[in-house]
Order: C-alpha cells, then sequence, then structure tokens
C-alpha cells in the first residue's frame, strides 16, 4: 500500500473535506484554554491564528463517513507547527473522552513538529494525559484508527500518533522521532535518508499502510463495517447453493478418508497450488490488511487482516503458503504479530480465526536470539486466556511449535489432508531411525492426520476435500469459511468468561483417556453438511 514519495501539505480543513461526507463536519471546539505565557509568546500565539485561520493546533469535532457517524481530531501545522501545548491536549483529550461517552469509532490524523517548546516541560508531559484518554477509549471497545500525515514528529508520534488499531499514513510524509534539525545539531551529521519516511516505516512493519486520504477514506470504511457493523448472517444453504461447482457428498467420502494414508496426506497438504490463506480471504469482505507488529518488525511468511465470513466480523491471522519457502519459514516476529492480532481482536471484541498452514518454524541463530521459543509460549498462554471467541483452522501443513502456537481455540477445524506433528515426519524418523525412511511409518503411530486428530479430540470438525483441496481450489474454500461463519455463530452467545473456561478445561483434559461409547456422537462434515460420527463425541 505505498508507492509515493513526494512531502505535500495537508491542512486540517482540507482533510475533513476529503475524509467526511459533504457538508457533515460539525466542531466540538471551543475557544482555547488559558495558559500561562509570556507576552511574547502571546503575540506569537495571535500571528499563528492569523496566518493559520485558526485558533489553536488541532480541530476536534464530529461528522458522516459514508453515512456512518465517526469523531475526528485532526492537527493544524499551519499553527506553530501543528506543535501540541496545554490548551492544544485539553482540546484533543476532551474530544477523546466525549467520544468514547458517545460511543463513536475515532479517528486521529496528527501532523506535528511535536511539543511545545515554548510551554517547555508542562507541554511535554501532556502527552501522558492525551495517551490516557486515548487508552481508556479502546478499553471501552471502540475503534480508533490513526492517519499520520507530512510530518508527524516527536511526542506526538511518540503518543497518540502510535496508538491506533490501524495506522496509515500520507504518502512520502516525514514521521520519526527525533527531528532531523535536532539529530544533525545534537552529533554534528545528517540523520541517514529515507529511514524517517512512511514508505519505511510500512515495510519495517511500524504502520499498516501509506495511501493518500481518499483511499484511506475507503479503508475507514471498511474498518468501521467490520469493527461497528452488526452481524448479518448470510443463509449459508443460499451461500452453498450459489455455488454449483461444489462436488456432492457420497458415502464414499468417509471410506476414503479413512483408508487415506497419513503420509499421502502429508504429499497432498505439501502441493504447491494447494489453497491457503489468501484463498479464503478472497472469499471474505470488507477485508482491510494488517502489516507488522507496529514495534519495527514484519514476517511476510504471515498474513493477518480484518474481514467478514459471510457477513461475520472476524480478525483473521495465519501463514501464508505463498510467502514460505525452505529457505523463508517463520519467524519471531510472525509470533508477535499474531500476538498483535489477538489484542487487536480482544480490544475490538471481535472473533479471532488462526489458520496453521506451515512446514515449521526458522531454524536460525537470529531466530533463536530473537526468541522464537518465548514467543510461542507466550502465544500459547495469550491464546487460553484470550477474553473473544477463537477458531483456529488446520489448513494444510501443521508442524512444530509455529503450528501448535496458533492452535488453542474454542473450536478446531481441520481440512481433510491437514495435520499435526511435533516435527515433520522426515525430522521424527531422523530422531527416532536415524534416518528419513520411516517417515511414513512415524506418520501413522502419531496419529497426525486430520482424522486421527478428530478422534483424539484435537480437532472438532473436518471439511472435506474431494479428492484434495488442490483439485477443487474454489469449492473447498467456500466449503472452508462457510465451517468457519457457522463455527463463529455457534460461538457467539458464549460470554468471554465462560469461553476462557471453556477452552482451559478443553486442553486441560486433552489426552485423558475416558470411557466413551462407541455410539458417542462426533462428527465430520462435508460440503453438503452431513454428519458422520467419531470415537471421541461431538465436542462442540
Amino acid at each position: 500500500m505505498f508507492g509515493y514519495a513526494r512531502r505535500v501539505k495537508i491542512s486540517a480543513r482540507q482533510l475533513l473535506d476529503d475524509l467526511l461526507d459533504p457538508d457533515s463536519f460539525v466542531s466540538w471546539d471551543r475557544p482555547p484554554v488559558e495558559v500561562a505565557a509570556a507576552p511574547e509568546y502571546r503575540v506569537e500565539l495571535r500571528a499563528a491564528a492569523a496566518r493559520a485561520g485558526v485558533d489553536e493546533s488541532v480541530l476536534t469535532g464530529e461528522g458522516l463517513l459514508r453515512g456512518r457517524r465517526v469523531a475526528v481530531v485532526a492537527c493544524e501545522f499551519g499553527f506553530l507547527a501543528g506543535s501540541i501545548g496545554v490548551a492544544a491536549a485539553e482540546r484533543v483529550v476532551t474530544a477523546v473522552e466525549r467520544a468514547t461517552e458517545l460511543g463513536l469509532p475515532l479517528l486521529a490524523s496528527p501532523t506535528s513538529g511535536g511539543t511545545r517548546m515554548q510551554e517547555g516541560t508542562v507541554a511535554f508531559v501532556q502527552m501522558v494525559k492525551i495517551a490516557g484518554a486515548v487508552a481508556a477509549h479502546k478499553a471501552a471497545g471502540h475503534p480508533y484508527l490513526v492517519y499520520l500525515r507530512d510530518p508527524t514528529m516527536g511526542g506526538v508520534f511518540a503518543s497518540w500518533g502510535s496508538l491506533g488499531h490501524m495506522t496509515f499514513a500520507q504518502p512520502g510524509a516525514l514521521i520519526g522521532f527525533l527531528g532531523p534539525r535536532v539529530y544533525e545539531a545534537l552529533y554534528g551529521h545528517p540523520f541517514p535518508e529515507g529511514v524517517q519516511t512512511a514508505e519505511n516505516l510500512y515495510r519495517s512493519g511500524v504502520i499498516d499502510g501509506v495511501l493518500p486520504v481518499p483511499l484511506f477514506r475507503r479503508i475507514a470504511h471498511r474498518v468501521l463495517n467490520v469493527v461497528c457493523g452488526k452481524d448479518f448472517p448470510a443463509d449459508l444453504d443460499d451461500v452453498v447453493a450459489a455455488h454449483p461447482a461444489r462436488p456432492a457428498f457420497g458415502s464414499d467420502y468417509v471410506a476414503a478418508e479413512s483408508n487415506s494414508s497419513a503420509w499421502r496426506s502429508v504429499l497432498i497438504s505439501r502441493k504447491p497450488d494447494r489453497p491457503g490463506i489468501r484463498q479464503l480471504l478472497r472469499r471474505a469482505t470488507d477485508r482491510v490488511p494488517l502489516s507488522g507488529t507496529g514495534q519495527g518488525e514484519a514476517d511476510r511468511t504471515v498474513v493477518h487482516a480484518l474481514a467478514r465470513f459471510h457477513g461475520r466480523s472476524c480478525v483473521v491471522f495465519g501463514h501464508d503458503r505463498a510467502g514460505q519457502t525452505r529457505e523463508n519459514t517463520m519467524g519471531p516476529a510472525a509470533l508477535r504479530e499474531a500476538r498483535r492480532s489477538m489484542q487487536l481482536a480482544a480490544e475490538l471484541r471481535l472473533p479471532l480465526v488462526l489458520v496453521i498452514d506451515t512446514a515449521g518454524a526458522s531454524l536460525s541463530r537470529e531466530a533463536e536470539e530473537r526468541g522464537l521459543a518465548p514467543e510461542i509460549a507466550r502465544c500459547l498462554a495469550d491464546l487460553v486466556m484470550l477474553d473473544t471467541p477463537t477458531v483456529s483452522v488446520l489448513l494444510g501443513q501443521g508442524t512444530g511449535g509455529g503450528a501448535l502456537a496458533l492452535l488453542p481455540a474454542d473450536r478446531v477445524l481441520a481440512a481433510g489432508h491437514a495435520w499435526l506433528a511435533p516435527l515433520p515426519p522426515e525430522g521424527a524418523s531422523a530422531i527416532v531411525y536415524r534416518d528419513t525412511a520411516h517417515a511414513a511409518e512415524l506418520a501413522a503411530t502419531q496419529r497426525i492426520r486430520a482424522r486421527d486428530l478428530h478422534a483424539d479430540g484435537i480437532v472438532d470438525r473436518i471439511v472435506g476435500e474431494h479428492p484434495d483441496a488442490a483439485a477443487e481450489p474454489t469449492a473447498f474454500a467456500h466449503r472452508m469459511v462457510g465451517a468457519i461463519a457457522e463455527t463463529l455463530d455457534e460461538l457467539r452467545a458464549g460470554a468471554p468468561a465462560e469461553l476462557r473456561a471453556a477452552r482451559r478445561s478443553r486442553y486441560r483434559r486433552l489426552g485423558l483417556v475416558t470411557e466413551v461409547s462407541s455410539n458417542t456422537p462426533g462428527h465430520v462434515v462435508d460440503g453438503s453438511g452431513n454428519r458422520f460420527y467419531g470415537r471421541n463425541g461431538d465436542l462442540q
């Protein structure tokens, strides 16, 4: 989402005109509060107001964005370089608190040189109360979206400019903490060129995208559709009927799956043309991709986004088959991105859908030194305790800790030929037999295939492949998306505390041997919705 470089100043008024529906903006601003100021500074304030045509460096209010009511906070760089002093900070905080009280989404667009030097330290510490107000707004479950304009520097970027659930920036914008002029004065040489740019911060995983205001308007609309729009579950039977290419179900499905070897499933899961997470997202609406951890890391072996599956809003995160190679496998940053998605889902009160499809985590010095194992542990702990419904989808390969990190969920779905194992079968064979010739044998004895995982209570539901997903990518993707949507429906009524308790109980008893009647229903689901029975019962 970038590709622009020319720096252009956008005034607050221009931003509001381009962002909001015509004539919908209503100002919330009152005259700025009085602050202690020397006579020279008062003269400077009056001159700034005359030049900029506004009474402070911030404009606040509300308006409509494609008909949806939103609160807005926008800096005006023409007023003392958009700097934030006590009066400007009070205006920002008052607007944020009002947005929280009214339950409105908040769109903030800073452009600032930082805090106001004329007011000294007292202006500097205003960032604390602004950050606190934004945190309270987010804690109340309301969206906070940020659009950084050229330039956004210093304490503004280091506080409310960096707290967005999603953060985008103006093409070519200068964005950073320490200003280049200050850096050169302090250190005697210029700051490295190209570092403090919107495009570089996007590449580095600090922000989610770089786009002009009209495109940000469209993206913000999509975000609010997902986060604020009510679920409108489509009739899944109608969705199925709309895709007649879906193969019919027959009794041979269970027999075929039952007789299919674990090793055959492993080989099928490795087909390069097998559909992955991107094919699932193509069947979603209101897709909004996220990028990176927000903390300066990005791993292109994973994908995360906001989306709606058949009208059900969710946060989606998972392994990307298209981004993985033998040399490029998921590292610690991918798991930190996963944890960002978990936090986002919890803050926005959205279900979380996790997609497992990985040949394994990175085996490298860098992965070890940057904390791969601790990140796996944190993902496991976070997921078990997450206060929002969770669905894990075992889509293809499920190797090692990188797969396990995305597994703990309220419900686990699996493609017919998906599998989950502590190592690829070849690796397990190398440990047990000191060769790779026994890989197929170990794949069977370790019970890694979807049908065995279902019988052992690890997987709740299997979505069939006819004969494998690569042979019917569109039909399979529709079936899987339909299964995800149905599962989200099942979880909607659960209170967070109840879901969390049930999730902990589920994994607490996993692997324990219990007496189960052979007639106890579990189920495997294919495209037609028919149920078949597994030996350990229906965990749903």
